[in-house]
């Protein structure tokens, strides 16, 4: 008889969490304005001609930052390049308008997940600005942010937080201390620390920033609440649930009072409401704030942009953690469709839509249609990230676990391993993703029953749980839970009981008494008194589990087939055939459905 575990795979999932950048980083310049009549010694037609050139330069400004706006980057690029070329005819070759397309290419090729072809765009607008400005200029600082935040996203840290350093201070020697840009900048920084998950050295600029934006621009402005959002965010990555939500809800309010009920970032607070209930196992909670932030981005952004498809994704997502499958899938495939439409077939979002739905099929045993659509974005990641990024370090891990769930372990070892490697080399050796990785690997060699292999890996990664995440953390439950399912496999039942019985202690506490995890431990637990046939110990924590999960999950749960199937085989072993069999045939029913 087999129990379950909850350690899921690194899932690559598209939130729409609300981080505060620098918008678009782009100087307040004059586009309108033609240049003096001095200096155009050209005839009266040319002068006439640049003059519609700029106009027209102007005009295509306008429908460049509409269609941005929208989502609609394919739409965007080739307008912004006529754009560029415009301005170049009227300026020559050096011009803050000319600098300002360049940034706007590159902002725009980074939307697309279009890395490569952005990084020299905002390099160009980034020597313009040195040359036309002199080196000390927010406009300069602005640039190396833009360019920080693209290496960021392809998991270039070492590149990005060197900029990030350079532009916040010159923003403090330009613009003194207390300045709202100062403020913007610290949050940056936050945000590259928390996606190292150097989350010491992310909370206090989180807290600083929020303080300084609450001293400079009044308790009550729209920043103000995007920082509420970014320091919950910080604490929900944590398993700092209780109190992150205060904040996200804090956050959600202001918004609606300062932006109305009907604006994009109430849009995005209830997403990332939503998610975080999702994460506690509130599902009931959960899913009518996707569906309003679904429904609200739908009438402000338009059927057809990013947002709405990345609202698509976590409900799917939301269904799948619930087992209802058949309503997760077509709710992904229309995600996967849109990005495809909207950002292009080569695009990180429509890779990570491939895993998604791979997860989806895995999860639900059709093993064959999960493995190509694996292998297809794990070689999208690489051409469009490199194959040095974790983004690539995650897709091989989710290979290798499908590989693992098919029994295919000399397939998943060098995946995870590789994975274990990359992580170590990328994000350093104390991660939260290095220690998942390890604790991946053990679970490889327990399923081989390599158990004098797996163990000193378990021990290791509950270790490095606690140092980075904190000893009350769900994932430190986790580790506590998956090590004592190993003891329990062999036979060490003594050592294994007091783990079990700390990690649901923990998950009570953590995640409340009705969450699935809880259920999990309640049943690990009872298979652990069933192994040593304390049957009347064991009994009502199988109930227990099976109820909460009916609860919880749905009756039609996989989960809910093996609590099924767990009682039934106690009862088997207890000779009470005539209580199992109903329970057997239920549960083959449901596994059979």
């Amino acid at each position: 008889m087999k129990t379950t575990w909850q350690n899921p795979p690194t899932l690559l999932l598209i939130t729409g969490l609300s981080l505060a950048g620098l918008s678009l980083s782009l100087p307040q310049i004059a586009l309108s304005q033609s240049p003096p009549p001095s200096s155009l010694p050209h005839p009266e037609s040319l002068i006439a001609n640049f003059t519609d050139d700029l106009a027209e330069a102007d005009q295509l400004f306008e429908q460049v930052e509409q269609l941005y706006d929208q989502g609609k980057y394919n739409e965007a690029i080739p307008l912004a390049e006529r754009m560029l070329r415009l301005y170049q005819n009227v300026h020559g070759e050096d011009h803050l308008d000319i600098s300002y397309s360049l940034n706007y290419l590159g902002l725009l090729y980074q939307n697309q997940g279009r890395y490569e072809q952005a990084e020299p765009f905002y390099r160009q607008a980034l020597e313009m600005y040195k040359r036309l400005l002199g080196e000390e200029h927010p406009d300069v600082a602005a640039s190396l942010h833009n360019l920080a935040a693209l290496y960021d996203s392809q998991g270039r840290y070492s590149d990005a937080e060197p900029l990030f350093r350079q532009a916040l201070q010159m923003l403090k020697r330009l613009l003194g201390e207390e300045h709202p840009d100062v403020a913007i900048s610290l949050n940056n920084l936050a945000n590259l620390y928390s996606s190292q998950g150097r989350y010491s050295d992310a909370e206090p600029l989180y807290r600083q920033a929020l303080e300084m934006k609450k001293r400079l621009l009044g308790e009550e402005h729209p920043s103000v609440a995007t920082s509420l959002n970014n320091l919950a965010l910080l604490y929900q990555s944590q398993g700092r649930y209780s109190e992150a939500e205060p904040l996200y809800l804090q956050a959600l309010e202001m918004r609606k009072r300062l932006l109305g009920e009907e604006h994009p970032d109430v849009a995005n607070s209830l997403h990332n409401l939503a998610l975080l209930y999702q994460n506690q196992g509130r599902y009931s909670e959960a899913e009518p704030l996707y569906r309003q932030a679904l429904e609200m981005r739908k009438r402000l952004l338009g059927e057809e942009h990013p947002s709405v498809a990345s609202s698509l994704h976590n409900l799917a997502n939301l269904y799948s953690s619930q087992g209802r499958y058949s309503d997760a899938e077509p709710l992904l495939r229309q995600a996967l469709e849109m990005y495809k439409r909207l950002l292009g077939e080569e695009h990180p979002d429509v890779a990570t839509s491939l895993h998604n739905l791979a997860f989806l099929y895995s999860s639900q045993g059709r093993y064959s249609d999960a493995e190509p659509l694996y292998r297809q974005a794990l070689e999208m990641d690489k051409r469009l990230l490199g194959e040095e990024h974790p983004d690539v370090a995650s897709s091989l891990n989710n290979l290798a676990l499908l590989y693992q769930s098919q029994g295919r372990y000399s397939d998943a070892e060098p995946l995870y391993r590789q994975a274990l490697e990359m992580r170590k080399r990328l994000l350093g050796e104390e991660h939260p993703s290095v220690a998942t990785s390890l604790n991946n690997l053990a679970l490889l060699y327990q399923s081989q029953g390599r158990y004098s292999d797996a163990e000193p890996l378990y021990r290791q990664a509950l270790e490095m749980k606690k140092r980075l995440l904190g000893e009350e953390h769900p994932d430190v439950a986790t580790s506590l839970n998956d090590l004592a399912f190993l003891y329990s496999s062999q036979g060490r039942y003594s050592e294994a009981e007091p783990l079990y019985r700390q990690a649901l202690a923990m998950r009570k506490r953590l995640l409340g008494e009705e969450h699935p995890d809880v259920a999990t431990s309640l049943n690990n637990l009872a298979l652990l008194y069933q192994g040593q046939e304390r049957y009347s110990d064991a009994e009502p924590l199988y109930v227990q589990a099976l109820a909460m999960r009916k609860r919880l999950l749905g009756e039609e749960h996989p989960l809910v087939a093996l609590s099924l199937n767990n009682l039934a085989g106690l009862y088997q072993s207890q000779g009470r055939y005539s209580e199992a069999e109903p329970l057997l045939r239920q549960a083959l029913e449901m596994y059979r459905r």
